[in-house]
């Protein structure tokens, strides 16, 4: 819901105060039996509530849609698998699904372009899932994006070719498995902020994720942040409110 239009209508009597009343009545959230969608997280954070989509049932994720689509909000819904959204594309054939990142999205509007640009980087190409979460939230968050995949320590010079597209970002999302590196070299490359993502790539020492996690955690490089494992939407949305600033 975009208040501030409501309230300029209001002003401009293009709408009723009655009108006005009953819209403002889903604040602060709708309450169903199952679910309960935050009407008022766009208000407070500039972005609505966004669903966790991995393991909800296809009927009460529809039931979601409908909800967000009465009040005409944009719904986003992460980790959603292909079976699940392919049926939800055939009711709701305006929606968009990024299969590589696992996300479905009824948008009922685009952002405009914020003038920042987010850099992701992976390690390798096994990355690249959880780095295109991160992508498509920046992206439908109205932010551009620039990808740099497959530049990892095993071959520091492949990245120190981008070097010049390090210092031109904003923010940078460092996304990596195995023992998790990069993330460090990057922040010690560049004076942008840095988001960690460390994934569950690699052989069994890597723990699914936690060998990474620890490297990144432990980095002497200043001005690197992490985020759980396999988290890309995490990274993205906190890249988003750092290029927002």
């Amino acid at each position: 819901m975009d208040y501030e239009k409501l309230l300029k209508e209001v002003r401009d009597k293009k709408i009723s105060v009655k009108k006005a009343l009953e819209i403002l009545k889903n604040l602060p959230f709708i309450d169903r039996k199952t679910f309960k969608i935050d009407t008022h997280r766009n208000l407070r954070k500039g972005v609505g509530e966004i669903v966790f989509g991995e393991n909800k049932p296809i009927e009460e994720l529809k039931k979601i849609i409908q909800e967000y689509q009465r009040i005409k909000e944009d719904c986003i819904i992460t980790r959603l698998e292909k079976g699940k959204a392919e049926v939800l594309k055939k009711e709701f054939k305006e929606g968009i699904y990024y299969e590589n990142a696992r996300i479905f999205a009824l948008l009922s509007k685009k952002r405009k372009k914020k003038k920042g640009e987010i850099l992701i980087i992976t390690a390798g190409t096994s990355d690249i899932p959880v780095a295109e979460e991160a992508k498509v939230t920046c992206e439908i968050l109205g932010n551009k994006v620039v990808t740099i995949y497959d530049v990892g320590v095993a071959g520091i010079h492949r990245l120190l070719n981008y070097y010049n597209r390090l210092r031109k970002a904003r923010v940078i999302i460092v996304v990596a498995g195995m023992e998790g590196a990069l993330a460090s070299i990057v922040g010690g490359l560049t004076d942008k902020p840095v988001i960690a993502v460390p994934t569950s790539v690699g052989y069994g020492a890597n723990f699914f994720g936690l060998a990474p996690l620890l490297t990144m955690l432990n980095t002497c490089a200043p001005g690197v942040c992490v985020v759980n494992i396999n988290n890309g939407f995490g990274a993205g949305y906190l890249a988003h409110l750092i290029n927002n600033l």
